[in-house]
């Protein structure tokens, strides 16, 4: 899985747990695919500040995922369901995962 993927993944399930701030900086960052540059004069503070958060938050992330292993529960559940399963039982199971 690359790296954008990996975080946007933690970031969707773990995005309640962060702050305000770090949430909307790594929105911009990660889900909107603004540079650090174009972060910090949209919010009107420094790149370094951007950049510090990102990092902060993809360790918090990675911190959250090491504790609760909820992606990697839900990655193997999808792979688990890749199996002959009944269609509308397969969907309702995914429509919950995500």
């Amino acid at each position: 899985m690359n790296k954008v993927l990996y975080y946007n993944n933690l970031f969707s399930i773990y995005r309640e747990l962060l702050t305000e701030k770090e949430q909307n900086i790594f929105s911009l960052y990660y889900e909107e695919n603004l540079s650090l540059s174009e972060i910090a004069e949209n919010l009107q503070i420094t790149r370094s500040a951007v950049g510090n958060t990102v990092k902060i938050v993809e360790k918090k992330l990675e911190e959250y995922e090491k504790k609760l292993h909820i992606l990697a529960k839900n990655e193997l559940l999808k792979m688990a369901l890749n199996d002959n399963i009944d269609t509308v039982l397969k969907k309702k199971i995914l429509e919950n995962l995500d």
